[in-house]
């Protein structure tokens, strides 16, 4: 019996023929092939799959445990949270990884399209980092902060220059989670203000404090969590109530209809009209801070109207808060226009908090302020034992060099505007591409059941394209309030062949799964 070729053979959405989807080209693609076609009785060739594109590195061998032997510590020893968000229902046993590639403990070899959760920002192992690690472990691995160590001056200094005054004070912290419990114990104290703001959607840390600021419910338990933290309506052009096809800041916008006129937004009006009306009814007349993003990440690169963060950081200083910006993921050159994502959209927040990327997956964060606040914050005594660690600020130092030296920010505009564009091709081309949208290389594509309706296509959809993505050598993120964004948020050293050889990859698996339904 042979398969049937589900091609529809058809105009697309948008009324024009597809020359791959038409009767003429499916004739002459299955003429002395095994696949019948439901039009023209002939038959498919077996897809031909993309090819990984060469890489001049040898990995070790693996010489440890067995894959089951693995999965049985996993599951009885280690937090039982990693069981739940092992992504793959073939879990991928990862032994070692070198720049953009990754290497499980068979020696199949991946490309890194997800970064260790946008976390490895200039490559695994980069050679010049590596080097700075092994120099530095010879020397010092640890003091506190109560001594005076070069690596933890020096590194402060080289981060503030980046940032625009007056954000010039420096905090070190372990992770991203403590780095926003941080900035709201600071916006607290310095306003004598509480409540504090976060978007729908939003994803600020696992930590107790930041579990507040985190607007989802899958990170929530059922105990008291909020602690004065309230959320307004994310300004979402594609899902929201209200969006267009000029309000991002994007290379690529959304397929929704607009009629502003020029230099205007009304969709960017209707978003502040919900956050004045969250003043006038869930806070009181003073606040302590307006917390976002300036790219959501977890939610799957969701972008703002362009002028959103700017009216909204008037509207919370008029309140007598603060702003702050959360930059984990949006930080070091990512977006690519800017190093940081903030200057993205023209403001200047108060804090700013930052990890990932900041020393490359090694354990850190930071937290960058004012002088005035930091004065604020100086009245109690607050101690970090791992804060300003000499390894982990001349992992940090050597990664920010790298950056710069290596052009990666720009790289990542370079590369990442060609995704963009590249993938709102794919937009164009199937109906379950709802969306594409970022800057640099923090990408989402959001996966709908079709482009009228916006319906999150269903987790086993996504789980199918997911897996197909993996086993042709791609490792890519979710994310998305309902799970239904792939993540694209590749280390900054990537190519134009690796976004290739990605692009191939994830047309192929799309198109697998558009046959099988």
């Amino acid at each position: 019996m042979h398969k049937v070729c589900s091609r529809l053979h058809g105009p697309t959405l948008f009324g024009k023929m597809d020359p791959w989807n038409s009767l003429d080209a499916c004739v002459k693609f299955h003429k002395g092939t095994g696949v019948l076609c439901q039009k023209s009785a002939v038959k498919h060739p077996p897809p031909i799959l993309p090819q990984i594109p060469p890489f001049d590195f040898k990995p070790e061998p693996y010489q440890g445990m067995s894959k089951d032997r693995l999965l049985d510590i996993r599951k009885h020893n280690c937090n039982p949270m990693t069981m739940k968000v092992t992504y793959y229902k073939k879990p991928v046993f990862i032994n070692q990884g070198y720049m953009q590639w990754l290497w499980d403990v068979d020696g199949k070899r991946y490309l890194d399209f997800f970064a260790g959760i946008v976390t490895v920002s200039v490559g695994h192992c980069n050679t010049k980092v590596t080097e700075t690690i092994e120099k530095q472990l010879r020397r010092l691995w640890h003091t506190t902060a109560i001594y005076v160590n070069p690596q933890m001056q020096e590194y402060a200094e080289k981060l503030a220059s980046l940032l625009p005054d007056p954000l010039k004070v420096v905090c070190f912290t372990n992770s991203g989670s403590e780095a926003n419990d941080l900035a709201v114990l600071m916006a607290r104290l310095h306003t004598g203000n509480f409540d504090v703001i976060t978007l729908r959607g939003s994803y600020h840390g696992g930590s107790p404090q930041a579990i507040g600021l985190t607007s989802n419910t899958r990170y929530k338990y059922h105990i008291p969590t909020t602690m004065g933290c309230h959320n307004t309506m994310c300004p979402d052009v594609f899902r929201g109530l209200w969006g267009g096809s000029h309000c991002r800041d994007s290379s690529v916008q959304t397929i929704r209809e607009c009629s502003c006129s020029p230099g205007h937004c009304q969709a960017n009006d209707m978003y502040i009209r919900e956050l004045k009306e969250m003043f006038a009814t869930t806070v009181p007349d003073r606040i302590a801070a307006f917390f976002t993003e300036p790219i959501q990440g977890n939610s799957g690169a969701v972008q703002f109207p362009k002028n959103y963060l700017k009216d909204a950081y008037q509207l919370v200083r008029e309140k007598g808060g603060i702003c702050i910006a959360d930059e984990v993921q949006t930080g070091f050159g990512r977006t690519g226009s800017h190093f940081w994502g903030f200057q993205g959209h023209n403001v200047l927040p108060d804090i700013v908090t930052m990890a990932k990327g900041i020393a490359n997956g090694f354990p850190m964060g930071a937290v960058v302020t004012t002088a005035e606040i930091a004065r604020s914050f100086a009245k109690g005594l607050h101690f970090n034992t791992f804060g300003g660690n000499p390894l982990a600020c001349a992992v940090a130092s050597s990664v920010l060099d790298t950056i710069i030296e290596d052009k990666m920010q720009e790289n990542s505009a370079e590369v990442g505007t060609y995704l963009l564009t590249e993938l709102a091709k794919l937009r164009d081309k199937y109906e379950i591409i709802g969306d594409v949208r970022g800057k640099g290389l923090q990408i989402g594509v959001e996966m709908v059941k079709d482009k009228a309706s916006r319906d999150p296509l269903p987790s086993e959809a996504m789980a199918e394209i997911f897996e197909d993505t993996k086993d042709m050598g791609v490792l890519i993120g979710k994310g998305g309030l309902y799970g239904q964004t792939f993540r694209i948020k590749p280390p900054m050293c990537i190519t134009k062949d690796d976004a290739d050889f990605f692009l191939a990859v994830f047309n192929q698996a799309v198109q697998n799964y558009m046959e099988r339904r």
